[in-house]
């Protein structure tokens, strides 16, 4: 009997512990989230979705441009997740690479900007006990960040050349169906 009895209790307690994870996102990262949305949508409105997609297309025809710094302004204005927001400003063919590249800026930039994305905060401070040791932890920091500069520009890149490969395949395969 006492088997049934905890068998039970792990039982409703699983669930219960799902609702309160269900709770702390429904008092913590969602309205947080809400009201992230709601800023980006007004200021875009405020400024002008016109306007502010002009700027973005001028910034994004420099492939140099589009797979650092709008990744980069993204992450530290809007952190994780609401980052991604910035790829609908993009060209179709260019939403894949950026997505590439904002996802690879959230780990660097944290290093020097913890507010980008406080969840990976605990794998820099992981690191940067270590090192702080035997260097300086805003040197580890912003050579992290640097270092992501160059990784989130290569990953770009070819992100954008196998979509583009990949799209021209889509392409003949349609033409030749």
């Amino acid at each position: 009997m006492d088997f049934l009895v905890k068998l039970s209790d792990g039982f409703i307690g699983m669930f219960q512990a799902g609702a309160d994870t269900f709770m702390g996102f429904l008092t913590g990262i969602v309205p947080l989230l809400i009201t992230l949305i709601l800023f980006v949508n007004a200021l875009i409105k405020i400024i002008g979705e016109d306007r502010v997609f002009g700027f973005m297309q001028i910034c994004t025809k420099f492939m140099i441009l589009r797979y650092t710094l709008i990744p980069f302004l993204a992450c530290f204005f809007l952190t994780n997740p609401m980052c991604y927001t910035f790829g609908r400003f993009l060209k179709e063919e260019h939403k894949a690479a950026y997505y590439d590249s904002t996802v690879s800026m959230l780990h660097p930039i944290v290093g020097l900007f913890p507010h980008a994305n406080s969840a990976e905060l605990f794998v820099f401070l992981g690191v940067a006990s270590g090192y702080a040791q035997v260097g300086n932890q805003s040197e580890l920091g912003l050579r992290y960040l640097l270092a992501g500069f160059v990784v989130i520009l290569i990953r770009g890149v070819l992100t954008e050349r196998i979509a583009a490969v990949l799209a021209s395949r889509d392409k003949k395969k349609a033409v030749n169906a």
